[in-house]
């Protein structure tokens, strides 16, 4: 790819990024007003872990795959907003000391260490809940069908049979000695159901047939594994002050990885691999395509 390209795109994926964080720290911003009575404490919990910090991942992809179908940027935003809600209410109950029992996240206190406990718990509680929430509503799609397909869809992403599953699998994986195959279908569902979702559901939003959605979900599942292994990475020998959050975990606590199974220079080339294999999947698609390549470019080219 010629470096002018390389350069464009990388400059598309920062502007992108920047307002795409902006937006739903704005979206939340508003829809999480404190409302002044002996909720107050709940709402700022929620704002703690919702606005500020964080790489917007996830609304990022559903943004770039919503330009495949030139939906509309501002429901693309609120399916991108309900899936940040479900992944924040993830980091706070996996923050809990009952979990991994964690002090920092996305470089600031985590919730239960700034609000405590129970206010940690109802604030996860009220973000799963807000996802359905948003999703529901007509003002994400004047479809009940397209609603109740992304409602349906996204269940299951969070749920035993992804996110949900896929870390109780990584609870009992500790001190385990996993093997690769094992490692990858632990993150498939705790990591990359999610991810997989944030780009299918632009395909329900423009009522896309199932089997039609193939090389969209192929696209989302080599950039879930190619991001977990850059987090691998981060937690292997990244800086704690440039994660925001701490680092060498996996270690200590006796986790298998791609890096402790493939080691740091052969872990770095298979999710190389697995972004050039991303990018094959959008073949079909000319520039409306191109923030989806960027962010299979070089979003794994990061310290946190």
């Amino acid at each position: 790819m010629p470096v002018e390209t390389i350069d464009r795109l990388q400059q598309e994926l920062s502007a992108e990024g920047a307002r795409v964080r902006a937006d739903v720290d704005s979206f939340f911003g508003m829809i999480l007003s404190p409302t002044g009575d002996s909720r107050l404490w709940l709402y700022e919990a929620m704002r703690h872990a919702a606005i500020g910090g964080g790489k917007r991942l996830r609304p990022l992809l559903t943004l770039g795959a919503s330009r495949l179908f030139a939906i509309d940027r501002q429901r693309a935003l609120r399916v991108g907003c309900a899936i940040e809600a479900i992944h924040v209410y993830s980091l706070i109950h996996d923050d809990l000391p009952c979990m991994d029992d964690a002090d920092l996240r996305r470089g600031k206190a985590t919730v239960h260490k700034a609000f405590g406990e129970a206010a940690a718990v109802l604030a996860g509680d009220s973000l799963h809940a807000l996802a359905f929430e948003i999703l529901a509503d007509p003002a994400t799609h004047e479809d009940p069908w397209v609603r109740s397909d992304l409602v349906l869809e996204l269940a299951r992403a969070a749920g035993p049979g992804g996110m949900a599953g896929g870390q109780m699998m990584d609870l009992a994986a500790e001190g385990q000695q996993l093997d690769l195959p094992a490692i990858t279908r632990l993150q498939q569902l705790k990591t990359g159901a999610l991810i997989e979702y944030s780009v299918e559901a632009a395909c329900i939003m423009v009522k896309m047939a199932p089997e039609a959605r193939t090389p969209y979900r192929g696209y989302a599942r080599n950039i879930g594994l190619a991001f977990q292994i850059a987090d691998d990475l981060i937690d292997h020998s990244g800086s704690e002050a440039a994660a925001g959050k701490p680092t060498r975990r996996d270690a200590t606590a006796g986790k298998a990885t791609f890096v402790s199974l493939l080691g740091e220079d052969r872990a770095r080339q298979q999710a190389g691999f697995l972004v050039s294999q991303a990018i094959e999947h959008l073949s079909s698609h000319g520039s409306e395509a191109d923030l989806l390549r960027a962010i299979a470019r070089f979003a794994i080219e990061r310290d946190h």
